[in-house]
């Protein structure tokens, strides 16, 4: 819990809501008043001119450019929610940040752009990296940012060489059958040696956490703990993470679940509902393929979809029911823990 206190400025109203407070900003260029801020509270005591209360999270507009150090607290802040096609959003990769760490986890086709327009940050100011699975929506970006921190960051601007988050057997798959073709022969030294994963990123590896119901992963990067679990996703005939093909999820401190992507896995929500403050899940909005039908998500405790943010989703969201759940994940959004 944190004690938040705000002073209320001419041009802001409070509204009330179930278990949340809302600060709504007049805008005098558009002549209407606009979501500032989201306060989900459990305390909230007038003052003089504002309020103070005491808060699980936060959920605020991100300014630009974002910071990538706070005070300390857990900060999550998606540069993109959408789905692999979407248009309307960008692709789903997000940052954490907490104290003077940040690393971004995924970094698709729409990266580079989406860190600019939505971050205010540029391809350089990124040290740390986390990348869940192979689709281009999430590594598609990865060859941009270790080409321009090769020959750009380190050369002219004094930055550090790339710092990944990767086991030893995705590292592999990374390289050899995404990253190679366009990272390998940029430069040949003189004893012929072509460039290799270690001449674009230094490595936190991961350990195996033994005596767990699927493959989980832990580390601890700069203040930050995260479990690493394997996810279903593809193929779509993959009946469970072990007949899938290489793909994770993060769960965040012991208190963020985000699932990356994956098929409805009801055993992997029962393995950290309980302990989550806060559900970011993967949706689609119809049966079968590799994503979770928003249909399946429907049938979980309502305790749960009420702590479940839907994330990755395709253009025609605002056209499904999220009735129950606590709602859609936004980009440009910063949730604070």
């Amino acid at each position: 819990m944190h004690l938040i206190s705000h002073n209320f400025k001419p041009s802001e109203r409070a509204v009330f809501g179930f278990d949340t407070f809302f600060i709504l900003r007049y805008i005098s260029i558009s002549n209407r008043f606009l979501l500032f801020t989201i306060y989900p509270c459990h305390t909230i005591s007038p003052v003089k001119g504002g309020f103070s209360m005491e808060v699980g999270r936060i959920i605020d507009p991100a300014n630009t450019p974002l910071s990538l150090t706070n005070d300390g607290r857990l900060e999550i802040v998606f540069i993109g929610v959408g789905s692999a096609f979407a248009l309307g959003h960008n692709q789903t990769n997000f940052l954490i940040i907490k104290g003077d760490q940040h690393i971004m986890v995924d970094f698709g086709m729409t990266g580079p752009k989406a860190l600019a327009e939505v971050a205010g940050l540029k391809v350089t100011d990124l040290e740390f990296i986390l990348p869940t699975h192979s689709h281009a929506d999430h590594v598609g970006g990865i060859e941009c940012l270790a080409l321009t921190n090769r020959y750009v960051g380190q050369r002219f601007l004094n930055k550090p060489k790339l710092c990944m988050v990767i086991s030893e057997e995705y590292q592999r798959i990374l390289w050899d059958y995404t990253l190679r073709g366009g990272l390998e022969y940029n430069e040949e030294e003189k004893d012929t040696r072509r460039l290799s994963f270690s001449d674009y990123f230094r490595v936190i590896r991961p350990t195996w956490k033994t005596n767990q119901p699927r493959e989980i992963f832990e580390v601890e990067v700069g203040g930050i703990h995260l479990e690493i679990f394997r996810t279903n996703h593809i193929p779509e005939q993959a009946e469970n993470w072990e007949a899938s093909f290489v793909s994770f999820g993060l769960f965040i401190d012991g208190r963020v679940f985000i699932s990356g992507d994956t098929k409805f896995d009801r055993d992997l929500i029962n393995l950290y509902a309980s302990r989550a403050e806060m559900m970011f899940h993967d949706v689609q909005f119809f049966p079968g393929a590799v994503h979770a039908p928003l249909a399946d998500l429907r049938t979980l405790p309502e305790e749960v979809k009420s702590r479940m943010l839907l994330m990755h989703y395709a253009d025609n969201w605002q056209s499904q029911d999220a009735s129950g759940f606590y709602g859609w994940a936004q980009q440009g959004i910063r949730y604070i823990f």
